[in-house]
């Protein structure tokens, strides 16, 4: 057993991918993945084998929306966030128009970062402040308490289809071997 929960194995899997074989800095290269050993007492080598198996496992093995609810949730990876974003938004039932959907599942993704714009790793998704105003989302100028309320029924949805993608890795995650069992 590898991982210690369900959460950890799919966040771990997603992160794969975006690990590179590029050239290090010198401390970098002090760190013999071999040698690791991660929580699990599994070197880190095999780890990395085991967190791209998982991937392979969990995108072969989930339904789409379930797969995109959880790349879109917790992906590093730029282009396959932006992709599950795409599929989400005609997933996610809304009386909003098509605009409104797609920048609250989009929100919802790729959540507003605190700090000074521009001093965050060019590795990660940042929108321009201006994504975040609700009153660029619906052009007809609905009340506010209406915008609200799609927003957040929008995020329920997703929510809760993260609920169930996590359920449903789970199964596959036992089925496999590499979940820790919780005691009942």
């Amino acid at each position: 057993m590898i991982y210690p929960s369900v959460q950890s194995a799919v966040v771990s899997a997603l992160a794969a991918e975006c690990i590179d074989n590029t050239s290090k800095q010198a401390w970098q290269k002090l760190i013999d993945l071999d040698t690791v050993r991660v929580g699990s007492g599994v070197s880190g080598s095999d780890r990395m084998q085991a967190d791209c198996w998982v991937f392979a496992r969990l995108h072969s093995q989930l339904i789409p929306r379930h797969w995109n609810a959880l790349v879109a949730k917790f992906s590093t990876h730029k282009g396959r966030k932006v992709q599950a974003i795409s599929a989400l938004v005609p997933v996610v039932a809304s009386p909003s128009k098509q605009l409104f959907k797609a920048k609250a599942v989009t929100v919802w993704a790729i959540p507003k970062l605190r700090g000074v714009e521009g001093k965050r790793s060019a590795d990660i998704i940042v929108l321009p402040a201006e994504f975040y105003d609700m009153n660029t989302w619906d052009l007809d100028g609905r009340p506010e308490s209406t915008r609200r309320e799609w927003r957040r029924n929008i995020h329920k949805v997703l929510e809760e289809m993260v609920g169930e993608a996590l359920k449903a890795a789970e199964q596959i995650l036992l089925a496999e071997g590499v979940l820790h069992q919780q005691a009942a």
